[in-house]
């Protein structure tokens, strides 16, 4: 499976769960376990990144290598540091390039079940829910569960 296509139909049910760095991530990541674990399934833990693009005068210019690095170091961390070292079901890390709505929506294509946190990295203090978990549940094929942080 090359990260852009659905589980197939007798694969054990799949969980998946928006991963960014933030406390309602953690918080996203913990439950999606909790849930996959209930219902015999797996967790598709997904995190999406953008690199920054710096504009010149004729073009954008972009170096995803060093971007791409980064994160993946950044969401193995997280991984790592939310489940520890012994984790109660299969978990599949996806780092995936793109708009993380789009990432996720189309990750949960055929799946059981999206978890998202109610806030992630980005945004403003005042806003009640992230704009990706309102994509997320305004347009996921699947039911989707939003998390706040402990």
């Amino acid at each position: 499976m090359n990260g852009n296509e659905s589980a197939p139909r007798d694969a054990a049910p799949r969980v998946v769960v928006g991963v960014d760095g933030s406390p309602s991530s953690g918080a996203a990541l913990r439950w999606a376990v909790q849930q996959a674990g209930l219902i015999g399934g797996a967790v598709d833990a997904v995190s999406a990144w953008e690199p920054p693009v710096a504009y010149g005068w004729n073009a954008p210019v972009v170096d995803t290598s060093l971007d791409e690095e980064n994160a993946r170091r950044l969401f193995t961390d997280e991984l790592r540091e939310v489940l520890g070292e012994e984790c109660p079901v299969q978990v599949h890390p996806r780092l995936v390039l793109g708009n993380p709505a789009a990432v996720l929506l189309d990750a949960a294509v055929g799946a059981e079940l999206l978890v998202v946190g109610s806030r992630g990295r980005g945004g403003f203090a005042r806003a009640l829910l992230g704009s990706v978990s309102q994509q997320c549940a305004l347009h996921a094929t699947c039911p989707v569960v939003i998390v706040r942080a402990e």
